[in-house]
C-alpha cells in the first residue's frame, strides 16, 4: 500500500468518524485495519523466507545436476586413451608410417564417442592422424599433454589455455610396442557444451581448477582468473544486475543471501575431480516479485473489505431505522445459522473425541498383545532352565548332596537375575534403546549363552562343535541383548533338529574386519527364507513358538549397527550368520581426535 493511498483512506476513515459512528463499529474498523497490517506483515516474512528457501533448494539441485554432467562426461572419455592406445591398426601405422587409414579411423571414434577432437602423435610430437585434417604435420612436441604423457605410464589429463581465451582439456596416453615408444594418443573432452547450456539459464556458473583459476564459466571472459578478479573487472551476467536494480531496498533477505553486498545468491560445491569446484550466483528477483505478487493481492482484497465498510456504514447513517429492521433480521437468521453450526460441530467433535478414544485403546491393545507375545517368547528359555535345575535339586537334597544343591540354586537365582534383564531389554528393544552399549568380547558371550543352554543340550543329547579364536573379539553392544540374540538361534537350531538322531550344532566365530558369528544344524533347512525374519511366522507346532524369537533378534543386530541373515547349507541344516562391526579402542580413539 503506497502513501497516497494510506493518506485517502485515513481522510476517508476520519470523516466517517465525524458523522457520528457508533463504538462497535469504530473497534471494527480498528480491528480491521489492524489485522491488514498483521496478516500483510506476517505475510510477507513467511513467503520471503518460503521463497527464498525454495530458490536456493533449486539452485543446489541444479548445480548438483550440472557437476554431475561434467563428471560424466570426464569419466567417459578417460577411458578413451587407454582403448586407443591398443588398437592394433594404430599400432600398426605407427610402426609402418603408413597413417592413410588413421585419421578416418579416429574420425569414426570420435563420432562414437562425442570428443571435441582425436590426435595421434608419433614419438617426435609430429600429428600424423587427426580428427582435424588441418592439424596433420603439426608439431605438438612442447604441448604439456604431450609431454605429461611421455613422463607418465597411464593416461594424463591436461589443461591448457587457448589464444582466444578458451581452454581446452586433454587426455593423453603413450603408446608402446614390446616397451618401446611409438607415440602418443591424445584425446580432448567436449566441456565447452556445457557453458552453452549454462548461458541459457538465470544463474551465472563458473568451474575452478585445483588453484582457483576459472577454467569454464557463462560469461568468457571470466576464464583464466580467480573469481576475486573476474567479479571485480567483469561485472555479473544480466540476470544478476536485473535482479540488483529491483532488490536494492529489500532488507527482508537473511544474512546469508548477499554476496559483494547485492542480493544474490553464491552456492559451491566440490565436483570431485582434481580439486575442481564449481560456483553459481543466483538472483533473488522472482522471489521478491512472487512475494509482491501475493502482497498486492491480499492489500487489494482488504481495501476491497475497508470499502465495502465504509458503503455499508454510510448506507446505515442515510436510513438507520430501515437498515436496523433488516439488520436484525439478518442477524436472527445468522444467528441461527450459527447455532445450527455451533451445534453440528459440537456433535462432531463429540463423535472424533470418541474416535479417537477408541483408536487410542485399540493402539494399546495391540501393543500389549505384542509386548506379551514377546516376553512369553523370551521367559520360555529361563523358565525351562530353573525347571530343570529345581528337579536336579531336589534329588541332590534327597541325597544329601546339599553343597550341590546350593549351586542348582544360585544358578536359578542368576536365572531369576536374568529374567529382570530380559524385561528390561524388551523395554529398551521397544525404544530402539542403545544407551547400554559397551565393549564386549564375543567369546564370553558365546560361553554365556551355551551355559544357559546346558540342560536343553545335555537333556537332547545335542553335539556341539565350538570353533573359536583365542585372541579376543570386541564389539559394541548389549551383552544382555547379545546373548538373547544367541540363545535364541542356538534354540531354533536345537528344535530343529529334533527329527534327528544325531543333533549337531556348530558355532563358528571369526574375525577381521568384522566379527562373524555362525550357527549352523543339521535339521530339515528352511523352506521359506524371505518370511523368516518377519514377526509372528514360525514353522514350529502351535505352543512350541510365536514366531518373535527371529524378529526381535534381527532387529537387535540392526540396532548393533549389523546383519542377521539365514540360508540353507549345502549338506542340509541351515545356517545363521550374525556380523557385527569391531570395535577397535585406537581406531576410534584417532577418528574421535580427527
Amino acid at each position: 500500500m503506497t502513501k497516497a493511498q494510506s493518506d485517502e483512506t485515513g481522510a476517508e476513515v476520519t470523516s466517517i468518524l465525524r458523522k457520528g459512528i457508533s463504538l462497535p463499529a469504530r473497534a471494527g474498523l480498528i480491528l480491521l485495519v489492524s489485522l491488514a497490517i498483521a496478516v500483510i506483515f506476517v505475510s510477507n516474512r513467511w513467503l520471503t523466507e518460503n521463497y527464498t528457501e525454495t530458490t536456493r533448494n533449486r539452485a543446489e539441485l541444479r548445480i548438483a545436476l550440472y557437476t554431475g554432467n561434467l563428471i560424466s562426461e570426464l569419466q567417459r572419455n578417460s577411458v578413451v586413451p587407454l582403448l586407443l592406445s591398443r588398437d592394433p591398426l594404430l599400432i600398426g601405422a605407427l610402426n609402418s608410417d603408413d597413417f592413410s587409414q588413421s585419421s578416418q579411423r579416429l574420425i569414426s571414434y570420435r563420432d562414437e564417442i562425442g570428443a571435441a577432437s582425436l590426435l595421434l602423435l608419433d614419438r617426435d610430437g609430429r600429428a600424423v592422424a587427426a580428427t582435424h585434417r588441418e592439424l596433420l604435420g603439426s608439431n605438438h612436441r612442447q604441448d604439456p599433454y604431450f609431454v605429461d604423457a611421455l613422463r607418465s605410464s597411464e593416461t594424463v589429463f591436461t589443461t591448457s589455455q587457448t589464444e582466444a581465451g578458451a581452454y581446452k582439456f586433454t587426455y593423453s596416453r603413450k603408446i608402446e610396442t614390446s616397451g618401446s615408444l611409438v607415440g602418443v594418443i591424445a584425446v580432448e573432452v567436449n566441456l565447452q557444451k556445457f557453458e552453452t547450456s549454462w548461458a541459457g539459464i538465470s544463474d551465472a556458473v563458473l568451474v575452478e581448477d585445483s588453484e582457483g583459476v576459472i577454467v569454464l564459466a557463462t560469461a568468457p571472459r571470466w576464464r583464466g582468473k580467480t573469481e576475486a578478479e573476474a567479479l571485480a573487472e567483469v561485472p555479473a551476467p544480466t540476470a544478476i544486475e536485473r535482479a540488483l536494480q529491483f532488490t536494492a531496498k529489500w532488507a527482508a533477505l537473511p544474512g546469508e543471501a548477499y554476496f559483494l553486498g547485492d542480493a544474490v545468491m553464491r552456492q559451491q560445491t566440490r565436483i570431485g575431480f582434481q580439486g575442481w569446484s564449481m560456483t553459481s550466483f543466483t538472483t533473488y528477483a522472482s522471489v521478491r516479485a512472487r512475494v509482491n505478487g501475493l502482497l498486492a493481492l491480499e492489500i487489494m482484497g482488504f481495501a476491497i473489505l475497508l470499502a465495502l465498510a465504509f458503503y455499508l456504514i454510510s448506507r446505515r447513517a442515510q436510513s438507520r431505522s430501515l437498515a436496523f429492521q433488516i439488520e436484525s433480521a439478518e442477524l436472527r437468521q445468522l444467528n441461527n445459522a450459527l447455532q445450527r453450526e455451533i451445534a453440528e460441530r459440537q456433535k462432531a467433535e463429540k463423535n472424533l473425541q470418541v474416535a479417537e478414544q477408541t483408536l487410542a485403546q485399540s493402539s494399546k491393545l495391540a501393543a500389549l498383545g505384542e509386548m506379551s507375545a514377546a516376553v512369553s517368547h523370551e521367559l520360555n528359555q529361563p523358565l525351562a532352565a530353573m525347571k530343570t535345575y529345581l528337579a536336579g535339586a531336589m534329588l541332590l537334597l534327597k541325597r544329601n548332596r546339599s553343597g550341590e544343591a546350593l549351586s542348582s540354586f544360585q544358578r536359578i537365582d542368576d536365572l531369576i537375575e536374568r529374567m529382570g534383564a530380559i524385561t528390561r531389554q524388551l523395554k529398551s528393544y521397544a525404544r530402539k534403546g542403545g544407551e547400554a552399549f559397551e565393549a564386549i568380547d564375543i567369546r564370553n558371550s558365546v560361553s554365556s549363552a551355551l551355559a544357559m543352554m546346558e540342560p536343553q543340550l545335555k537333556r537332547r543329547h545335542v553335539r556341539i562343535t565350538r570353533n573359536i579364536p583365542r585372541e579376543p573379539v570386541m564389539v559394541m553392544a548389549d551383552n544382555v541383548r547379545l546373548e538373547q540374540v544367541l540363545i535364541n538361534l542356538l534354540r531354533n537350531a536345537i528344535d530343529a533338529t529334533k527329527s534327528k538322531d544325531d543333533p549337531q550344532v556348530d558355532i563358528l566365530l571369526t574375525g577381521g574386519e568384522a566379527a562373524t558369528i555362525t550357527v549352523r544344524d543339521n535339521g530339515a533347512g528352511v523352506e521359506d527364507l524371505e518370511a523368516l525374519f518377519e514377526p509372528f511366522y514360525t514353522t514350529k507346532a502351535p505352543g512350541d513358538g510365536v514366531g518373535l524369537g527371529l524378529a526381535i533378534s534381527s532387529g537387535i543386530v540392526n540396532d548393533f549397527g549389523g546383519r542377521l541373515t539365514a540360508r540353507n547349507g549345502q549338506d542340509g541344516g541351515a545356517v545363521f550368520e550374525m556380523e557385527l562391526p569391531i570395535w577397535n579402542n585406537l581406531g576410534d580413539t584417532k577418528e574421535a581426535a580427527e
